[in-house]
């Protein structure tokens, strides 16, 4: 599987610049095949094209539903989320960061999906403690997600950093990119969840300097 830029913080991974990319696209964290996938969810992916040919630092805002759904997560629990899909399980899809929410862009029906699957673990795992040692839910340190699908719309960080409060974590790169599900969503805020109630002494360490290996995603 070919490599994609993935930024965190000041730090990027960049492949070398794809042949026939335009000067437009010349410091782009998203490769022309992620930005066409992108694209591809409005109504006139060519003007959309066309916008970030023009301003390649404009975020603009798609429809949820049919090429992608997304799970916004505060930015920190996301964070926690991002870090469970990348060293325990497959990887992610591609990932933005915008006005503090974690934007996780996972396969079209997640939305529909992934707020029942909570809904089943909460109660499932209610049940369980009830017959077992008495320990809080599984999902009781998950915040509210906000699962954005059909009929839905999200702003799209700009192929490059602008002055925006906006920017990918994990880039789109490829015109097809794998997209997790509920399922794997719902394990991630588990796990998430328990390693949020961990308390340490020693500081965190520095979330912007982290890089994904994305040669390993599915």
């Amino acid at each position: 599987m070919s490599r994609f830029p993935a930024t965190l913080g000041n730090r990027t991974l960049t492949p070398g610049r794809p042949g026939g990319m335009s000067s437009a696209w010349n410091a782009s964290h998203v490769t022309p095949d992620g930005a066409a996938w992108l694209a591809s969810a409005g109504t006139y992916p060519r003007s959309t094209l066309a916008l970030w040919e023009e301003r390649p630092d404009a975020p603009v805002v798609l429809p949820c539903g049919a090429v992608f759904d997304v799970v916004s997560a505060p930015v920190t629990f996301g964070r926690r989320m991002l870090d469970r899909l990348w060293d325990d399980g497959p990887g992610s899809g591609p990932v933005a960061e915008y006005r503090g929410r974690m934007l996780l862009f996972a396969a079209p029906g997640t939305a529909q999906r992934l707020p029942a699957l909570l809904e089943w673990e909460e109660w499932g795992a209610h049940d369980r403690d009830s017959r077992g040692a008495g320990q809080g839910c599984r999902t009781d340190a998950v915040p509210p997600l906000l699962c954005h699908g059909t009929g839905d719309a999200v702003t799209v960080p700009a192929p490059t950093e602008g002055v925006s409060r906006s920017r990918w974590l994990v880039a789109p790169d490829t015109r097809q990119p794998w997209l997790p599900g509920p399922e794997v969503l719902l394990w991630a805020a588990v796990r998430a969840a328990r390693s949020a109630v961990r308390i340490s002494i020693f500081p965190p360490a520095d979330q912007d300097a982290k890089v994904y290996d994305v040669s390993r995603r599915r």
